[in-house]
């Protein structure tokens, strides 16, 4: 113990001992940090950015009930991958089809790169399908449903993809009549896009 702790009061001693510990250590460089002292963080020589990602919602209700059965129809619903790489792409598709029995209409939707003017590789989702033969008369049929589409795509460069869907009237009975890509406060049509690598 220093002489100069030995003559103050009890009270004064631990303050004093704490400082002539951090004099002793401030002069020799070795010894242990105090207790209250804190080590700083190592500082990273990089800086890591998220990576690209977003999501776009439908801006508007696509009809598909005037076009013919099996024509792909374009939506308004499409992200743009900004830099080259390898993107999760998680679509939500709500769908709306209608008939009258006898009847088999079903939609289709896939995801469409409208950069290269190509069809993204299995992308194609049914979507909704009524199929009820019971014969005439029994009255109209529907559903309301949303349907994901998940994929990984690798892009050289900015990239555009667009939902695109159909319908199609299966052979031997009637068509729908009603046929949407809905979305709306109660179920929306989103495509969300977050690169991985």
């Amino acid at each position: 113990m220093s002489n100069l702790c030995r003559k103050v009061s009890t009270s004064s001693k631990r303050a004093c001992l704490i400082a002539a510990g951090v004099a002793f250590l401030a002069i020799s460089g070795t010894g242990m940090l105090p207790a209250s002292a804190s080590t700083p963080a190592p500082v990273s020589s990089g800086h890591h950015l998220p990576l690209p990602s977003g999501i776009a919602y439908l801006p508007a209700i696509v009809n598909l009930q005037p076009t013919l059965s099996g024509t792909w129809v374009k939506t308004g619903l499409q992200v743009t991958l900004p830099v080259a790489g390898t993107y999760a792409l998680d679509v939500n598709v709500r769908s709306v089809l209608a008939a009258t029995p006898p009847s088999n209409p079903y939609m289709v939707a896939r995801l469409w790169n409208v950069t290269s003017g190509t069809a993204v590789p299995r992308s194609e989702r049914i979507l909704n399908q009524v199929y009820d033969l019971t014969p005439t008369g029994a009255g109209p049929i529907g559903q309301n449903v949303t349907t994901p589409i998940s994929e990984l795509v690798t892009v050289a460069g900015p990239t555009t993809i667009q939902l695109q869907a159909r319908r199609i009237n299966a052979p031997g009975a009637s068509g729908s009549t009603r046929a949407e890509i809905y979305s709306d406060g109660n179920g929306r049509t989103s495509f969300r896009y977050n690169k991985i690598s």
